[in-house]
């Protein structure tokens, strides 16, 4: 029979049993060095997990996510879940997968909608645990990764990392965790720490000199034109800059 508005009936096809969102938050933390010679603070990538504390799973640590209502779309679930489950709200999220893979939820046939954010630690100061969850914490990423993560989040996760590793190599947000004027130092810095591989010893000179990074980039000058510069974290002083409005269509860095 051929179907058609007249004929169709959904109860002739199987549907999921829920359409959960499941949302990575990542963060850069920082603290400062002990020492009295002046150097950059320590940056170290973590993400944000709660314990669960209903089955399936109880007591395990998980990403934030639940199930999406049939008045809402998954995007607004992601919103409501990761405030429901943590307090973190006003994150502006990407998805970047789903994950429908035979038997992971034990309750039953789950397509998982995933979403991903990286956001500065002040927007994760509040965070609280509530609802379904016991606890909320950030954990460095390369610990999170070796824990015994609920359903799939392992993977999950895994996959929203090379997600944002990428974004910090073709995008410009490394700006959320720099002040609007930094040297080309605390840019590296930021760069490595969510993508440790990219080794690049003459990153100063190199995007200093490129003509296709100077509509990404530009000096900070004074109210005379002058250039500004910082010792902050150097015993030398180092030249200021700041991203400029406009996006770039190739890696700016690579």
């Amino acid at each position: 029979m051929i179907e058609n508005e007249s004929n169709y009936s959904a109860s002739r096809y199987r549907t999921p049993d829920g359409a959960p969102a499941d949302i990575v938050i990542f963060t850069i933390v920082s603290s400062g060095k002990r020492t009295k010679k002046k150097a950059l603070p320590t940056r170290e990538l973590q993400v944000l997990l709660i314990q669960r504390k209903i089955w399936p799973f109880e007591g395990q640590w998980a990403l934030p996510g639940g199930f999406t209502k049939e008045t809402e779309s998954v995007y607004d679930c992601a919103l409501r879940e990761l405030k429901e489950e943590t307090a973190v709200d006003h994150v502006k999220l990407e998805y970047f997968n789903a994950y429908s893979a035979p038997g992971r939820d034990p309750r039953g046939w789950m397509i998982s909608h995933a979403f991903l954010a990286l956001v500065n630690e002040r927007q994760l100061a509040h965070r609280a645990a509530a609802v379904d969850a016991m606890d909320v914490r950030l954990f460095p990423v390369e610990e999170a990764l070796r824990l015994e993560l609920a359903f799939d989040h392992r993977q999950i996760l895994s996959d929203a990392l090379q997600v944002v590793r990428r974004k910090m190599m073709t995008t410009k947000i490394a700006k959320e965790f720099l002040p609007e004027a930094f040297t080309l130092s605390e840019l590296y810095q930021v760069i490595r720490t969510v993508v440790p591989d990219y080794e690049e010893p003459n990153f100063i000179r190199k995007l200093t000199s490129t003509k296709s990074r100077s509509a990404i980039l530009e000096e900070v000058k004074d109210e005379k034109g002058e250039p500004l510069s910082s010792n902050q974290y150097s015993q030398r002083a180092a030249q200021l800059y700041r991203f400029t409005d406009d996006e770039p269509s190739l890696s700016i860095y690579g």
